[in-house]
């Protein structure tokens, strides 16, 4: 029989860059829960739900009438404080001439002293009621805290809201820039840090696959190790100027974990597996004989393994014909071309097709 005809790769010296695609969730930069903070019947809405905001804008009106009044009250107070004080003040000073003169007693004129003070403080808590009163009335006209997008409102007009509790009125997102939330193992995140800030740039793929067409950055990772698990939270950060990215969607992380210069390298497809998960490839000779090898991979890049020990650079393994290759038979060796492989299993299906 003739030599089987098999197809090689040499195996290559090269430097690779070796990626990991991490899951997680994406997550809003900023989340402002807008809340009543007093008590009223709502009157009116003044946004449209899911509608970009800006910090400011009025949302919503509480009915502002009973706060008027108590402003208004407290306004009151503060002038009767005022004129009490004053009226105290002057009779001190009516008691200072008399008591020089003995037309009064020393007690009269303590009396009278010590009523300026009260005066003074009810003077004080008068203007913090005005200015509690004052501040209420200005909350009853609800803005937004933040910049962002707005979800759906949570009440409706004429609903009693604050009433002994700050009721949610709506929730406000900042959408851009956007934070990713992934987990990565500690060893993992030992080579990150060793790769170096330039490296750790971040590209986001998509629920359908689909790479993001903006690339993120790394911020930060968690101060400390999850005990059960050995994962560390990490977060990247990606501009979002479509809006394109929402709040809880799922989507993977590929980060730069580390680069490797001078790593002899091998097809994916030309490594298979035996028991207990040890990789063998099968080396041609110089005469052309099939040895089998047995290697130890270590990092995966495209479509290649990183072969750490059982490979030299130049040797020569077989790509396709592996049923073929028998260890110690002489093949007939040609250049595998990839090209060659994509379009090769058209004329398969039709033998196979023949042989029915």
């Amino acid at each position: 029989m003739p030599p089987a005809a098999v197809t090689f790769q040499a195996a290559a010296t090269e430097t690779v860059t070796i990626t990991r695609d991490l899951p997680g969730r994406i997550d809003a930069v900023r989340v402002a829960e807008v809340r009543a903070r007093v008590a009223g019947i709502l009157l009116k809405r003044t946004f449209q739900e899911g509608a970009e905001v800006k910090a400011g804008d009025v949302l919503f009106q509480i009915d502002q009438a009973p706060l008027e009044a108590t402003r208004d009250s407290a306004e009151a107070n503060l002038v009767r404080a005022q004129a009490n004080l004053d009226q105290t003040e002057n009779e001190v000073k009516r008691f200072r001439e008399l008591i020089a003169v003995n037309a009064v007693s020393k007690q009269a004129a303590d009396n009278a002293e010590s009523a300026v003070a009260v005066a003074s403080a009810d003077l004080l808590a008068a203007k913090a009621a005005r200015a509690t009163a004052e501040l209420n009335l200005g909350y009853a006209t609800v803005t937004a805290p933040i910049s962002g997008r707005t979800g759906r409102a949570q009440v409706t007009e004429g609903a009693l809201v604050g009433q002994n509790e700050a009721t949610l009125l709506a929730v406000i997102q900042q959408l851009d820039p956007i934070y990713f939330d992934f987990t990565q193992s500690s060893t993992d995140l030992l080579a990150l840090k060793k790769a170096g800030s330039e490296q750790n740039k971040v590209t986001l793929l998509l629920e359908d696959g689909t790479e993001y067409a903006h690339p993120g950055k790394l911020l930060f990772s968690e101060a400390s190790v999850d005990r059960t698990t050995g994962m560390v939270t990490l977060r990247a950060e990606f501009p979002n100027p479509d809006k394109d990215l929402l709040p809880g969607m799922f989507a993977r992380a590929r980060i730069v974990q580390s680069i490797k210069k001078d790593v002899v390298t091998v097809l994916q497809r030309a490594v298979t597996r035996g028991q207990g998960g040890k990789g063998t490839v099968m080396v041609i000779d110089d005469q052309n004989v099939v040895h089998p090898r047995p290697v130890t991979t270590g990092d995966m890049t495209g479509n290649k393994w990183v072969v750490t020990d059982g490979l030299k650079s130049g040797e020569r393994v077989i790509i396709e014909g592996l049923q073929k290759a028998k260890p110690g038979a002489t093949v007939n060796p040609a250049p595998f071309e990839a090209a060659t492989a994509a379009v090769s299993p058209a004329p398969d299906k039709g033998a196979a097709s023949s042989k029915n």
